[in-house]
């Protein structure tokens, strides 16, 4: 869900990241609202249809807080073909909020991957795992690090991916190579911080990506 997302409330209408840096904390702002509802009673409701299928992905939608609320309390208002509208058309705009736009050569489209790429790597050097605080996962720095994994690095990966899908037609093929385990990259990074990951299991980032797309 969290993919499909971007880091975005799925709501076309609304802008709002789904994990919020206050600073000294890292909100999570993402809610999982059912399209038809979960009980028979609930907003946009439909007993004709099963309870598999209610709890499945396809009914499913990621919102912020207050866009959940809204459509719930004023379901009439959002009924379910407006819903999974919304749902579909998240990846287009997604697409529209990261730029990613297909570009004419090799050179611009690094440009516009280079600024996510540059922040990361200046967060995974102030905050990452390899600083002194590793020994100890309770320490201050490492909770900023969950932080901004959250609020930054994530959306910033899924964005560089986008563009680089858009613009595959730039690659060489080792450098399609690398675009598949930076990939790979970020499920594990999404599973570990967000999802169902355990420990320490995560693939690394494919040093690769620091010159892709570079030069003629």
């Amino acid at each position: 869900m969290f993919a499909d997302s971007g880091g975005y409330c799925q709501n076309p209408k609304c802008s709002n990241r789904l994990f919020v840096d206050t600073g000294t904390e890292n909100v999570h702002v993402a809610e999982m609202a059912h399209i038809i509802a979960a009980s028979d009673s609930g907003p946009r409701a439909d007993a004709k249809v099963s309870a598999v299928d209610r709890g499945s992905y396809d009914n499913l939608i990621l919102l912020c807080a207050n866009c959940h609320t809204t459509i719930d309390k004023a379901a009439k208002d959002f009924p379910d073909v407006v819903v999974r509208d919304w749902k579909r058309k998240h990846v287009d705009r997604i697409a529209s909020l990261f730029g990613a736009m297909e570009y004419a050569d090799r050179v611009s489209a690094r440009g516009a991957i280079e600024p996510a790429l540059a922040e990361n790597r200046a967060v995974f050097d102030q905050y990452g795992p390899n600083n002194d605080y590793r020994a100890d996962p309770e320490s201050e720095l490492a909770k900023v690090w969950q932080r901004k994994m959250r609020a930054i690095i994530l959306p910033n990966n899924r964005k560089v991916l986008t563009v680089l899908d858009a613009n595959s037609r730039h690659l060489t093929g080792d450098e399609r190579k690398t675009l598949e385990a930076f990939r790979q990259h970020i499920d594990d990074l999404e599973a570990k911080h967000i999802g169902e990951g355990t420990g320490d299991v995560a693939s690394q980032f494919p040093a690769g990506m620091n010159t892709i797309l570079s030069g003629a």
